[in-house]
């Protein structure tokens, strides 16, 4: 694989990861129009892999005020240090969260391989991204101390959707926090908290068993390297856009993005 092509596949994965609108989605449209096919098999999930774990170490960086907060409280009764507060509670809530998408990934994650189809692709950010437009216009009644169990399996729920390419897991968790009144910056917040458990698994399941080329390793680490500082971008980059304007800029990219992929395909020209 060239590196070039990991270097640029990185960047896609980092600024997509966490922008809500679907990395799987741009890495799949990324290969489709520039004909990138040089891997397949393990070396094609190695890579994957590789620029997810990118992306969860920049997140993590960037979130790492959140994470200690929430790891220690949640982690306060189990090692003698207090009763579960309220910190506490969001902490385990957040883990709660992950079960839905590693159920649906572990059971569906085969037949989705599938799916990855570039009008079904097309399709998924223009009926998401709408949906994102339509919750972000209803009211902020929540913040982040209200995330309990129930909240977190209907959000893990909504981000196990996220399976088919183009739905995208910080677009679609966001739709449903905002569905559950939580004020935008908490939605965000809460988004990018739930991903990390999910990329961290998924990234420890798709790595069992793999044969990887010794001859892959540099672009691995290119695209990993490239997809850990956009991925740390995107995030510092949506927590201010949605918070000093709001998530229409995401809704209005999607649904163009949609329309110019449908477009190419209806005309043949790609």
């Amino acid at each position: 694989m060239p590196i070039l092509h990991a270097i640029v596949l990185g960047i896609v994965q980092g600024l997509s990861e966490f922008l809500p609108i679907s990395s799987s989605g741009h890495l799949i449209l990324v290969r489709w129009l520039f004909g990138w096919d040089e891997l397949s098999g393990d070396a094609a999930t190695a890579f994957d892999v590789a620029v997810h774990v990118g992306t969860l170490v920049g997140a993590t960086v960037y979130l790492r005020r959140d994470v200690v907060t929430y790891a220690g409280a949640a982690l306060a009764p189990v090692l003698g240090r207090g009763p579960l507060g309220p910190d506490g509670r969001v902490g385990w809530s957040l883990v709660v969260s992950a079960v839905p998408a590693g159920i649906a990934g572990i059971v569906l994650g085969d037949a989705l391989r599938g799916s990855d189809r570039i009008v079904l692709v097309a399709l998924a950010l223009i009926v998401f991204g709408l949906l994102l437009g339509v919750s972000d216009r209803l009211a902020e009644r929540r913040d982040q101390s209200d995330f309990g169990p129930l909240h977190a399996v209907v959000m893990g729920v909504g981000q196990a959707l996220a399976l088919q390419p183009g739905v995208s897991r910080s677009g679609v968790t966001m739709t449903v926090a905002r569905g559950l009144g939580y004020g935008r910056e908490a939605a965000v917040r809460l988004a990018f908290l739930m991903s990390l458990p999910v990329i961290a698994g998924a990234g420890v399941y798709g790595l069992a068993g793999l044969s990887i080329p010794a001859s892959l390793w540099p672009a691995l680490a290119w695209g990993a390297a490239s997809s850990m500082v956009t991925g740390w971008i995107a995030v510092w980059a949506t927590v201010q856009i949605v918070t000093r304007v709001s998530l229409r800029p995401f809704v209005a990219y999607r649904v163009l993005a949609g329309c110019a992929v449908l477009a190419l395909v209806a005309t043949g020209l790609r």
